[in-house]
């Protein structure tokens, strides 16, 4: 999951508003749905993808590989040594713009579904540590959704829901809400907030497995 049910508590949602249990649910779902809006996924996850060799040096892999264990070609492993390999992937770097796996020395043969990647992969960013972190504007969308879905569901049909979008504060005290200004809808999920990160953290059009 994106973020914690701590988190959530600490943005001041009340346990009489909703359990652990139903906040963890909402937090799955919430990663599922911007893991589909997005096109790729924001956590360090074991993956193997089968890709097809274009004749050119390069290929690109549907998500960032963070740990690369195996890159065969028609069955046969090659070397990963960075001698041999210049991988383009995760924890993301500065001027990232989509994931690439270079061999320094021959190309991938043309073929259907004749590379294969075995590893970790996900697109994290730099923490200082080898698998990286769940990028902060992620982990915020996360949170916010689930915020707004809880909203939707306390109020119904009332004013405050047609508008659960733009919650930017939940607080239980006095169960007042916070709204942020209004803007225009956007293509993922209606929520300009939240389509305005997913939209800057899209998959790039072109990354794609077998």
């Amino acid at each position: 999951m994106y973020a914690s049910v701590a988190d959530l508590r600490a943005e001041g949602v009340s346990e009489s508003q909703a359990t652990d249990e139903r906040l963890e649910a909402l937090l799955q779902e919430a990663g599922d749905t911007i893991d589909h809006a997005a096109g790729w996924f924001f956590e360090p996850r074991e993956r193997a993808y089968r890709l097809d060799g274009r004749g050119t040096a390069s290929i690109e892999p549907p998500v960032p590989p963070i740990q690369l264990d195996l890159l065969a070609v028609g069955g046969a492993a090659l070397s990963l040594d960075p001698d041999d390999l210049v991988i383009v992937g995760a924890p993301v770097q500065p001027g990232f713009a989509a994931p690439r796996i270079t061999l320094r020395h021959g190309r991938f043969p043309r073929g259907q579904g004749n590379v294969e990647l075995e590893g970790l992969f996900g697109y994290s960013e730099d923490d200082g540590t080898p698998e990286g972190r769940v990028p902060r504007e992620i982990r915020r969308a996360c949170m916010l959704m689930v915020m707004r879905w809880l909203l939707s569901l306390a109020d119904g049909g009332s004013d405050n829901a047609s508008q659960f979008w733009r919650v930017v504060g939940m607080r239980t005290v006095d169960q007042s809400v916070s709204f942020a200004s209004p803007g225009p809808a956007g293509p993922y999920t209606g929520d300009p907030e939240l389509d305005r990160i997913l939209h800057r953290y899209r998959r790039p059009m072109g990354l794609g497995a077998a």
